[in-house]
């Protein structure tokens, strides 16, 4: 039968409280500090057309029905040809895109920069926490949990004894590691407050292909099928107009 513990309220103010500030305290430099170190990022002329071209095939799309059938495929064959359409990119011209990543000094700096900002003071947390605050036993869940969540909030104490919903320190750093982006959003805005899990998310999908877009582009204006949305236009103005002056 798993034991009940009386924590002390020591721990709730030499570990809990702390603990928990520190975190938040860590988060906030660590966003002024990225910033500073982040150099504002050049506009690759090429990426910029690109995405323009993309902009305006699906400006086509959203509007091929209020065109006439014949400015429609003028307009398609301009985008799609296979011959220097400008969603049409060549096979020879396809780049592996973190290898143009990579070979952009400004961009890797950059890149190494958001590394060491985020790796750096996560260590240093850790064992900060793992030095001073290992083995104890900061805080109990308010609700019963089955033994799956014993690995994730008692990390660092090894009694099977122990309820499942007492959290360690350790596994209290971890929670506030993750889960303060609410906290982040209220202190530093709704698009500054990214947490770590968003940022290797980030880390893990850059170099996104660019030829990419323009591919799903094109194919979708391939198969897209025109309907002429106003035919007999005039008529029916005429008709609704008449029934106003009625």
């Amino acid at each position: 039968m798993a034991e009940d513990l009386v924590l002390d309220t020591a721990i709730r103010d030499w570990v809990l409280i702390p603990l928990s500030v520190v975190m938040v305290l860590i988060g906030i430099l660590r966003y002024f500090v990225s910033k500073f170190m982040n150099s504002p990022p050049s506009p690759d002329s090429k990426i910029v057309k690109e995405g323009q071209v993309v902009i305006r095939a699906r400006n086509l799309k959203q509007a091929a029905n209020f065109i006439p059938a014949k400015a429609f495929r003028a307009r398609r064959v301009y985008f799609c040809n296979e011959e220097n359409g400008l969603l049409h990119v060549p096979k020879g011209q396809v780049q592996n895109a973190q290898a143009q990543m990579f070979s952009d000094p400004n961009m890797a700096m950059d890149m190494m920069k958001k590394n060491l900002s985020m790796i750096i003071p996560q260590t240093l947390t850790f064992a900060w926490v793992n030095f001073f605050f290992s083995g104890f036993v900061a805080a109990k869940i308010p609700f019963p949990l089955t033994q799956r969540f014993r690995g994730m909030l008692q990390n660092g104490i090894d009694l099977s004894t122990v309820d499942v919903s007492y959290v360690s320190s350790r596994s209290w750093y971890f929670l506030n590691l993750f889960g303060l982006r609410g906290l982040f959003s209220l202190i530093l805005g709704e698009e500054n407050a990214m947490d770590d899990t968003q940022k290797m998310m980030q880390m893990g999908g850059f170099g996104m292909d660019p030829s990419r877009s323009l591919g799903a582009e094109k194919d979708s204006l391939d198969i897209l099928q025109h309907d002429w949305a106003l035919n007999k236009f005039e008529q029916r103005a005429e008709a609704v107009l008449r029934k106003l002056v009625e």
